[in-house]
């Protein structure tokens, strides 16, 4: 049932071609995958390089340690730690120093003098670009190697019980997004008339509070997930508002906003919607219904691609588009084929046409996943070697085969659908139908009914009975006909693999990019030099005029050439420390070809850090680059330099 053509009836023409478009849809899938070239900046930023490195032994102490990332990252005041034998501070414990520079980005922790021979610890922890954290530790020596107190954190950042809570309500939102969104666009598009049945209703609505939920855990755990790894950090309201300024807090916010929308189209669906009996005003309610439903499931499911890994990298502003398309088309599949499994199992009144319309929908939805998902994997793979020797490349082979199944379970499904009937013609052509059990029963009733008119306690005892036997009647005569029966039982196989698909997906959104991984292995930086042009390092001195008003702008731009651009801004303040601003703007003029000025809006990172992805810089040459720095309600300036970039 996951991705059948139309079918209306059994047709040796039209078999073939479905089975052919299904396989079509599949091979372009695997091929996509496998043939990927490279290109792609990675998502999660990576160790690439240390000095000392791990396991080096130094004749005398150095004054630093500097650790070299894959791409930016935003760090805190104990992002790197460097401990002695004893497990004492052997650094300054200040925040660490951005030591970035061109193309490699590099951060540093001063250590304290006259530091004696032995074995020292660096460990350290940070946030990636598309908000995931990341952590690790190694060791150098001093003079020889010693024995140490200090044991390497066996607990990966994002690890612990907090973070088996945090995935278990990622997963959570995707259940209940998937819930949500496909059991809703089933009731529209598919079987109208689901809106009046119950178990449709409990299951969007059980859809939404799972949504809502998980978003509400993951907001107040962000902080812990991301830093100390405590619950009681969950309820630290400095925290709290750190979280709020980041992208992932923003998206959590919007999300929960949207859902609240979500919930309002809810209730019309299921209130007005339902009672609604002409069918010109259905008409009418249902194209309102499916416009505005349509965009609050497009805002829910741009929450995650605004925060994750589409929202990083190379081509984002293509990327975040087809992420958010992949996640409605999950959830119109998956969540259309739990709604047909609640449907065939719980209401007796679904007929064959809202299988078959389900069976075109969920047709479409395998096609647009197809595409995305090669665009997906293009980005995050890159290599033969990278899709078989990865954690996420192992998961991705595995998202396929479950795919593969899902789709060859489909075909038995389709096989049931065209030969189902509406359960009104089964009723009619059930054996024995006319003399029923409990018949005798209902005319027992109706005649006792007419004495009831004086008892209204009695009489609606008897309606009950008589509603519980026609519902008993129906159940009979849908669990006598062996297509339906068949049905059940192969859509039932999907969903219990659609189940373990969707738990595959979950993991791939935690997990670190092929790309990204075997880089880090290689201990090779994710971006090479470009042909043209180079990496962009500016420093520019500001003050605002008012209390506090004086600091530093430094801006890189990479790769530094025509095209795509990733753009760091860092604001220290006079004291060197970094510096938070209520408003930071940038502009890109191009004086000699007259082009600009292109604004460009940063996202704030951390403390005093500011990025945008995918900066589109058109043509080569001397551009001048304008900073808005606003430090108060009415103190602001702004301040421009020229930079070569291609």
């Amino acid at each position: 049932m996951s991705a059948t053509a139309p079918y209306p009836g059994p047709s040796p023409i039209r078999r073939p071609l479905a089975a052919a478009a299904l396989l079509a849809a599949l091979a372009g899938l695997v091929f996509g995958l496998l043939l990927a070239g490279a290109g792609p900046a990675s998502a999660h930023a990576a160790l690439t390089g240390s000095d000392p490195s791990d396991g080096a032994v130094v004749d005398t102490a150095p004054k630093q340690v500097t650790l070299s990332f894959s791409e930016a990252i935003a760090v805190g005041d104990d992002s790197i730690r460097v401990l002695d034998p004893s497990g004492k501070r052997a650094d300054t414990e200040a925040e660490p120093r951005d030591l970035s520079e061109g193309g490699t980005v590099r951060y540093g922790v001063s250590l304290h003098s006259g530091l004696p021979d032995g074995t020292y610890t660096v460990a350290w922890q940070a946030i990636s670009a598309d908000s995931h954290p990341i952590s690790g530790a190694f060791t150098f020596s001093i003079g020889a190697p010693s024995d140490t107190t200090v044991a390497l954190p066996s607990q990966e950042a994002g690890g612990g019980p907090v973070g088996v809570v945090y995935d278990i309500a990622r997963y959570t939102a995707y259940g209940g997004f998937v819930l949500l969104v496909g059991g809703s666009a089933f009731v529209l598009v598919c079987w109208r008339g689901g809106a009046t049945a119950l178990p449709m209703q409990r299951l969007v609505v059980r859809g939404w509070l799972a949504l809502t939920a998980a978003t509400l855990v993951m907001l107040l755990l962000r902080n812990p997930y991301t830093g100390s790894g405590k619950f009681a950090d969950a309820f630290d309201l400095a925290g709290l508002q750190s979280v709020l300024d980041t992208k992932p807090g923003a998206a959590l916010v919007s999300r929960l906003l949207l859902l609240g929308a979500a919930a309002l189209f809810i209730a019309v669906l299921f209130g007005t919607y339902a009672r609604r009996e002409d069918e010109r005003e259905k008409k009418d309610l249902t194209f309102g219904l499916g416009v505005g439903g349509g965009v609050v499931a497009t805002g829910i499911a741009a929450t995650w691609a605004m925060s994750e890994h589409a929202s990083t990298g190379i081509q984002a502003n293509i990327a975040m588009p087809v992420d958010v398309l992949h996640l409605l088309a999950v959830a119109a599949w998956l969540g259309g084929l739990a709604s047909l499994l609640v449907a065939l199992y719980r209401t007796p009144d679904i007929g064959s046409a809202a299988v078959r319309r389900f069976s075109a929908v969920a047709f479409g939805s395998v096609v647009v996943l197809a595409a995305t998902g090669i665009y997906q994997s293009w980005r995050q793979v890159g290599s033969w070697s990278a899709l078989t020797g990865t954690r996420y490349g192992q998961l991705l082979i595995l998202k396929v085969a479950l795919i593969a199944v899902l789709l060859a379970v489909a075909w038995f499904s389709r096989r049931w659908t065209g030969r189902l009937t509406d359960p009104a013609v089964a009723s009619e052509e059930a054996p024995g139908s006319e003399e029923a059990p409990g018949e005798d029963a209902e005319s027992a009733s109706e005649s006792e009914d007419a004495s009831a008119d004086v008892d209204p306690e009695r009489a609606a005892q008897l309606a009950r009975q008589r509603a519980a036997l026609t519902a008993t009647k129906k159940k009979r005569i849908r669990d006598a006909d062996p297509e339906r029966s068949g049905l059940r039982r192969s859509v039932l196989a999907e969903a219990a693999v659609a189940v373990v698909l969707l738990a595959v997906t979950t993991m791939l959104t935690s997990t670190e990019p092929g790309r990204t991984e075997e880089e880090a292995a290689n201990g090779a930086p994710s971006a090479s030099a470009p042909a043209a042009g180079g990496p962009v390092n500016l420093k520019m001195p500001f003050d605002t005029g008012g209390q506090n008003g004086k600091g530093t702008v430094r801006i890189d731009i990479e790769p530094g050439r025509t095209g795509s651009n990733d753009l760091h801004v860092w604001v220290d303040g006079s004291d060197g420390k970094p510096m938070d601003v209520p408003e930071l703007k940038l502009a890109l003029t191009l004086e000699s070809k007259d082009i600009g000025p292109l604004p460009v809006i940063p996202d704030r990172l951390a403390e005093g850090h500011w990025s945008a992805s995918a900066v589109q810089i058109p043509m080569a040459g001397d551009w001048k680059i304008d900073v808005t720095v606003r430090t108060s309600d009415i103190d602001q300036v702004t301040i421009d330099k020229n930079a070569k970039i291609g």
